[in-house]
């Protein structure tokens, strides 16, 4: 039991550092990024390019769903102009990861010193950057402090059967990928733990590959929650969301030995395989649509009932 409670302790911590990190960053960027994005998304290219640059500037794919969502339905954005975002957004999501494969909890400490002498300071963007370097603190902490708890945590009966289940069917093991992401909201987060359990050892790269790509689905619920009441065309961009990565991640799935033969083969180290995976799966997945990004658009129309047509 208190294995299971510092677990989940440290799930909120993780959260709670995503969290401050993405109030940094969206207080030192935030409105600018919101008025560049209503002027530059007349094409899938751009729109895709921005999604890029968002999601790891904002730390969070379903926060910049959710600002795109929200300009959808205050009629700035049109439905087909999301596309090209949502392409982005599931690029953008893997620097992140790529970031968190290194071994950073060296830089801990010196982030949480310079983060509270920060929030010290009057300005808000020196508090912006307090929230950043806490933030990143907070992140590294509990990455480190997830690879030392994995082994005693996989001794208890339950975690036992639990791992033996996702270790044999990579379907159960998709599943709560898709769960317990839309429970946290985070895909960073789901990915996160999943790199950390592989680091020590605890299930195959299969299984973590599995688990990330249903990360990739948990997450549009993010998107879904901010489209209720606005309108039909913000719900259109939230199923585009939800069309894309599942479709993705089915598609993935039966080559899930595959993928993990190439990213075994560019890394030795087991986080940073799964980051790759993450990479080359989200990376794939985008450009495969993007040259039908307006026929796909079409696709979405046709099957949730909008009646207006795309161009």
């Amino acid at each position: 039991m208190l294995y299971l409670i510092l677990f989940i302790s440290l799930v909120g911590v993780f959260i709670w550092g995503i969290t401050w990190l993405r109030i940094g960053l969206f207080n030192i960027s935030g409105n600018a990024m919101e008025n560049w994005l209503k002027r530059v998304t007349n094409t899938p290219l751009k729109g895709m390019l921005i999604g890029i640059i968002m999601t790891p500037i904002l730390q969070s794919s379903g926060a910049v769903m959710v600002i795109t969502v929200g300009l959808v339905a205050a009629k700035v954005l049109a439905f087909p102009q999301t596309i090209g975002i949502i392409l982005g957004t599931n690029i953008g999501t893997t620097f992140t990861l790529e970031f968190l494969s290194f071994n950073l909890s060296v830089l801990v400490i010196p982030f949480l010193t310079i983060g509270i002498i920060c929030m010290f300071f009057k300005k808000t963007k020196w508090k912006s950057l307090g929230f950043i370097f806490i933030g990143f603190a907070l992140i590294f902490a509990a990455m480190r402090a997830f690879e030392q708890l994995a082994i005693p945590f996989t001794q208890l009966p339950f975690t036992q059967k639990l791992l033996l289940l996702l270790s044999d069917h990579f379907l159960y093991a998709f599943l709560i990928g898709i769960i317990l992401t839309a429970c946290i909201q985070s895909s960073t987060v789901m990915t996160g733990i999943a790199m950390s359990f592989l680091s020590a050892q605890i299930f195959s790269l299969e299984t973590g590959i599995a688990i990330m790509l249903g990360a990739n689905i948990g997450t549009c619920i993010t998107g879904l929650l901010a489209s209720i009441g606005a309108g039909e065309e913000a719900r259109l961009t939230a199923y585009a969301h939800i069309w894309l990565n599942v479709g993705g991640a089915l598609l993935c799935l039966p080559f899930l030995s595959q993928l993990a033969f190439i990213c075994r083969e560019l890394s030795y180290n087991p986080e940073t395989q799964l980051a790759h995976a993450s990479v080359i799966f989200n990376l794939l997945s985008s450009i495969l649509v993007f040259p039908i990004a307006t026929n796909f658009g079409r696709f979405i129309v046709k099957m949730h009932g909008k009646k207006t047509v795309i161009n």
